[in-house]
């Protein structure tokens, strides 16, 4: 029975992604919370790909670069939890836990060496899985469009315009989730998408209830500082920033901060930079890819 499941998934994943054939699971990461994972391609010699997307989003986010990577190697792409089709919940909506669901999807997956790669959001999630276990399990990691929170630390002078914008939206979305869900998507994604796409995108975003997606937002950019999570990878790091993000000096001071990293600025994209300039944000994760050393004998 699980197996004919399974089927049934990967075939509307087939569909639904447009490409490759994939699975789609369920995977328990604490008690009572099941995380939905995508996962196409092969187990290869090159490390897995693992893609956490961003706030309110899910794994159907990064269609494009499941079709494209999973050619060559095995890639994974979450649904993290209280998103998409993952267990809904008012506990654990941090990076922190998180971070602690990954590992928890890395272990049952059986998952070795991967490349982790966040976009928004999931920059934070890789900030405090850094914090958590360190970079010594992983091939690389990659940092899509948003610098490292800094916590409630950061709700200084300077920036009070800017998290009283913060505020403002989320009351609003609070009351009105489908017309801020709305205003969100033509705002990250600037280039024209099949219309077909994007109202998928915002039925996955519309799955997380308006009083948690509060929650996490405000757990993201004013819970617990991981600022100083840059000064713990020592694995090879990729940043990739739209020339349009409002933090992209601050990106590229993360890119300074981290030894050996690379920074690079997609023109004409929104925050969703993979999503508008697909083409080429896959030309430059596929030459970190490339460029990655061989897994040390041992």
């Amino acid at each position: 029975m699980r197996g004919l499941k399974m089927l049934a998934r990967a075939l509307v994943m087939a569909a639904i992604l447009g490409g490759p054939a994939t699975a789609q699971d369920l995977v328990e990461v604490a008690p009572g919370v099941m995380l939905n994972i995508v996962e196409a391609g092969e187990e290869t010699a090159e490390p897995p790909l693992v893609l956490v997307p961003g706030w309110s989003m899910a794994s159907g986010v990064w269609r494009t670069q499941i079709d494209h990577f999973s050619r060559s190697r095995r890639v994974i792409a979450i649904d993290p939890r209280s998103q998409g089709e993952s267990t809904k919940t008012g506990y654990g909506n941090t990076p922190a836990t998180r971070a602690r669901d990954l590992r928890a999807v890395l272990e049952a997956r059986g998952v070795r060496r991967p490349v982790l790669v966040g976009w928004s959001q999931g920059v934070q999630d890789l900030a405090a899985y850094v914090t958590l276990y360190g970079t010594d399990d992983l091939a690389g990691l990659v940092l899509v469009d948003s610098a490292i929170a800094g916590g409630a630390r950061s709700m200084t002078p300077e920036n009070a315009e800017a998290n009283t914008v913060t505020f403002v939206r989320m009351a609003i979305y609070q009351q009105y989730q489908a017309e801020y869900v709305q205003g969100f998507l033509e705002a990250i994604i600037t280039q024209p998408q099949p219309p077909e796409r994007l109202e998928r995108l915002a039925a996955d975003a519309m799955k997380t209830p308006p009083a948690i997606g509060v929650a996490i937002m405000i757990a993201d950019l004013f819970g617990d500082d991981h600022s100083a999570a840059a000064d713990l990878i020592r694995r090879p790091t990729l940043i990739v920033a739209s020339d349009s993000s409002p933090e992209l000096a601050r990106q590229r001071a993360l890119a300074e901060r981290i030894p050996g990293a690379r920074f690079e600025i997609v023109e004409d994209a929104g925050h969703a930079l993979f999503v508008d300039q697909p083409e080429r944000f896959n030309a430059l994760l596929a030459e970190f890819l490339a460029a990655l050393p061989d897994e040390p004998e041992g």
